[in-house]
């Protein structure tokens, strides 16, 4: 028999900006002046965060946390599609989408200063933990597209992040053959910044996109210039308005570039070079989306520094009152082995504080 095609596929490719604020006019997802103001203040705020809490670390003031610099068009601009009602399940660099969905900075930086209750979710805020296992936020967030399907939210979508290096974990293989065979309500957004610590992409998998991982779970796949947040915001409405109306899982690739170190633990410059950072640097999403508002007409120079200082100040307030926190006591993590008072720990508890007043008195 000779060999016939049983089936063919391509991957598309989405950009609305180009490098210099120029839009393609067929592909404009026609957002309005309010809301283009507002993705502007999102990102600024998320970069502000960012270069805060890196000094904040180095001084000692706050532990390690894995800074989103260069990805903020990514996870804005995928945040910022979603319906109050949709579900947000975060990996650990998703900062920008959390602050987006109406999580407290000031809770972000508890959180990365060893509070657990910097995990505490606003009321009425459909937000998960983030997930810090690699790729383990994809299998949570499709059991999660099951549930709701299973308890008639048929109007609430679920949109979860993950990095380039997940893509080569198995669990985001499982979460993606799930979700199509159970044609759930999910969209899974890889924020694909070039490199998995210091694991280059052409060294972690040989497709030509990480899009295209999507054809084997029978689901769309699309890739998006993900330095441009308005073609980011376009992708991802579409493709949460398809899962809400029924039509299963999607997933994108958002090609960035990670600016800054993995984690504050990390030091690029021992795995990739500066010319490189500084290529990506004229691509990143602050200065093309500015570019984008004044061609627009909306800011000028001035305008987009006093949005820089109001980010600021907002990051300064967090600041402060993360470090008005009273520490807390060396007994509290007894208060919170069970929800009641239990012999066994009140014992424990004790023999603890006998410990400590000892260590106290020499």
């Amino acid at each position: 028999m000779p060999l016939e095609t049983i089936q063919s596929f391509h991957v598309r490719r989405l950009g609305v900006l180009d490098e210099e604020g120029r839009v393609d006019p067929d592909v404009d997802p026609g957002l309005d002046d309010a809301t283009l103001l507002a993705l502007a203040r999102s990102m600024l705020l998320s970069r502000a965060a960012d270069e805060r809490m890196f000094k904040l670390q180095r001084q000692g003031r706050l532990g390690t946390f894995p800074p989103g610099i260069g990805q903020e068009a990514a996870s804005v601009g995928a945040a910022a599609a979603m319906a109050d009602q949709d579900w947000l399940v975060p990996a650990f660099r998703d900062m920008g989408a959390l602050l987006e969905r109406g999580y407290s900075l000031e809770s972000y930086l508890r959180l990365y200063n060893g509070w657990e209750e910097g995990n505490l979710v606003p009321e009425g805020c459909r937000i998960l933990p983030s997930a810090i296992v690699v790729a383990s936020s994809t299998l949570h967030a499709v059991g999660l597209a099951w549930g709701l399907r299973h308890k008639g939210e048929s109007d609430t979508a679920v949109l979860s992040f993950i990095g380039d290096g997940g893509t080569s974990e198995g669990d985001f293989y499982e979460a993606l053959n799930f979700a199509g065979v159970w044609n759930v309500p999910v969209v899974f957004v890889i924020q694909n910044n070039q490199w998995a610590i210091s694991m280059p992409r052409a060294a972690q998998t040989r497709a030509a996109s990480l899009a295209q991982k999507a054809i084997s779970a029978g689901i769309p796949g699309l890739q998006v210039d993900g330095n441009d947040v308005l073609a980011v915001y376009r992708a991802t409405r579409q493709a949460l308005q398809r899962a809400r109306e029924g039509d299963g899982p999607s997933l994108i690739e958002a090609v960035t570039y990670r600016l800054g170190v993995h984690t504050t633990a990390d030091d690029p410059r021992k795995y990739r070079s500066e010319d490189e950072e500084q290529t990506w640097w004229a691509r990143e999403p602050l200065t093309r989306f500015q570019r984008y508002l004044e061609n627009r007409g909306l800011l000028d120079t001035e305008g987009w520094e006093a949005l820089q200082e109001e980010a600021s100040e907002v990051v300064a307030a967090a600041v402060r009152a993360m470090e008005d926190t009273p520490p807390f006591t060396g007994e509290l993590p007894f208060d919170h082995v069970f929800g009641t008072s239990h012999t066994a720990i009140e014992e424990q508890r004790q023999e603890y504080l006998a410990h400590a007043s000892a260590d106290e008195e020499g």
